[in-house]
């Protein structure tokens, strides 16, 4: 893919952002299998009502793979309800928890530990989950170095002229994974450093460019 940048401005965006919002702490999660459900929930809403969704389950003692998977998705919906299309991400997880079932025999670590190119597929092919989904869950969850995408990236880099304007998920992803370091610490913070800025200064309307920290990086 073409680009008018060179690697120098990935890695350099990486410290602009690092330098002006210090670290990120994400993916908020006690364990990695929160962290997939988290990934599922957080589709289409804000975190905030993600939190209070997650905060049912553990208050009912669900917020296990062996407990969750004991629940119909209709039973699953109603500890849900907060995270919005409750009925429709309630189906996803159970789609998740079959899919371990079925093909890593209900070993949630044998999931974990999968090589990278086996989950994603596997992931992939669960009804529901898309490749952000599927990358956040390898990224925060399984701990593998793969670099999540979402519009917030293309918004941010493609008015930097670091990205395509029109492009796809993997064109963007090899964007990066070809200019920084293979190491899952900073995909993990420079994916929660982008969402950061584009909230704080690149907004889809009216965005701060003079203020913001990535203020004239292609010069």
């Amino acid at each position: 893919m073409k680009t008018k940048s060179c690697t120098n401005n990935y890695t350099k965006a990486y410290r602009l952002l690092y330098e002006y919002f210090g670290p990120q702490g994400w993916w908020p999660g006690d364990s990695p299998f929160e962290i997939m459900v988290g990934a599922i929930l957080t589709q289409n809403t804000n975190w905030s009502n993600v939190r209070k969704a997650i905060d049912n389950l553990k208050f009912e003692g669900l917020l296990s793979y062996q407990s969750l998977s004991l629940l119909t998705a209709e039973e699953i919906a109603q500890y849900i309800r907060p995270a919005g299309y409750y009925n429709l991400k309630a189906q996803r997880l159970k789609n998740l928890l079959n899919m371990v079932a079925g093909i890593y025999a209900g070993d949630l670590a044998a999931f974990l530990d999968d090589e990278l190119g086996n989950a994603r597929e596997n992931l992939l092919a669960v009804k529901g989950i898309g490749p952000e989904t599927a990358d956040s869950i390898l990224l925060y969850a399984c701990g593998h170095p793969v670099f999540v995408v979402d519009m917030y990236t293309h918004r941010v880099f493609s008015r930097h002229n670091m990205v395509e304007e029109e492009t796809d998920y993997l064109s963007i992803q090899d964007v990066f994974l070809d200019n920084l370091p293979q190491d899952k610490q900073l995909f993990n913070e420079f994916h929660a450093l982008i969402v950061r800025v584009a909230g704080t200064f690149c907004k889809k309307t009216k965005p701060l460019c003079a203020e913001c920290p990535l203020n004239g990086l292609n010069l």
